[in-house]
């Protein structure tokens, strides 16, 4: 049972008991005269009918003030829900701003970020070691050159060919929708201090025994990005190698 139907019942009681003590009270200062007159039968059910009356009207009291509490309530309710709604609806879409402005925010630094990284340049290096030229045994049977002997015969110094180069294949990962603006490339002897600025060739030119591709190859290499590879070939037989590539690229 709710408050408001429960105080509903009381004021209704207390009503109640109110006529009744007042009828009462009316009914112990007239009750003599009136049982001893003559038409006391049919003035004695005038009380009774009031009480009856009381009681109706009382009831109906009641049950208006629980109707008229109860709407109040539902009112009330009602409107509490809908500040309730209004708030989480509010607090819903403060949310989805913030999340909005972390992802704009984001997405610009990222942007930042990448075309920073384009107008630097991604670089890649390798070193290729000395090329290890083929063996060459000479056949059984072939004649010493006129006037050398075998103790003064020198073997010939082993060498080897650009079919025989070490290759390597220098790749560099930049982003799917970069425009590429240049690529550099650079070698120079392994392990001197010599300075890239001074070390820079072009594709296809040949530099102490070694040189780049003509082309570099663009090719996919996972969602969002894309590889820049270029390859390197050294067939020096006395030292090692660096290269280096360096793409450049704009978003």
């Amino acid at each position: 049972m709710s408050d408001s139907v429960l105080a509903a019942i009381i004021t209704a009681a207390a009503t109640v008991c109110m006529s009744l003590l007042q009828l009462r009270f009316s009914l112990g200062k007239d009750g003599g005269a009136r049982v001893q007159a003559a038409g006391g039968r049919r003035k004695g059910r005038g009380p009774f009918a009031i009480l009856f009356v009381i009681i109706v009207a009382s009831a109906v009291g009641g049950f208006a003030l629980s109707q008229w509490m109860t709407e109040n309530e539902r009112v009330s309710q009602s409107m509490l829900q809908h500040e309730l709604q209004d708030k989480v609806d509010q607090i819903t879409r403060t949310a989805n701003q913030l999340e909005q402005t972390r992802a704009g925010a984001r997405a610009e630094i990222e942007a930042d970020v990448l075309r920073k990284l384009g107008s630097d340049g991604v670089a890649v290096m390798a070193t290729v070691g000395p090329c290890r030229p083929a063996l060459v045994v000479s056949p059984p049977g072939t004649a010493t050159p006129p006037g050398v002997t075998g103790e003064t015969a020198q073997p010939a110094s082993p060498i080897c060919t650009e079919s025989e180069a070490s290759a390597v294949t220098l790749c560099a990962t930049i982003p799917a929708s970069a425009t590429i603006t240049e690529v550099e490339l650079y070698t120079h002897i392994a392990q001197t201090e010599t300075p890239w600025s001074t070390s820079r060739v072009l594709a296809g030119q040949e530099s102490g025994q070694s040189r780049f591709t003509e082309k570099y190859v663009d090719e996919p290499e996972a969602p969002g990005t894309r590889q820049i590879c270029q390859g390197f070939a050294h067939w020096s037989t006395e030292h090692a190698r660096v290269a280096r590539m360096v793409v450049r690229y704009g978003i």
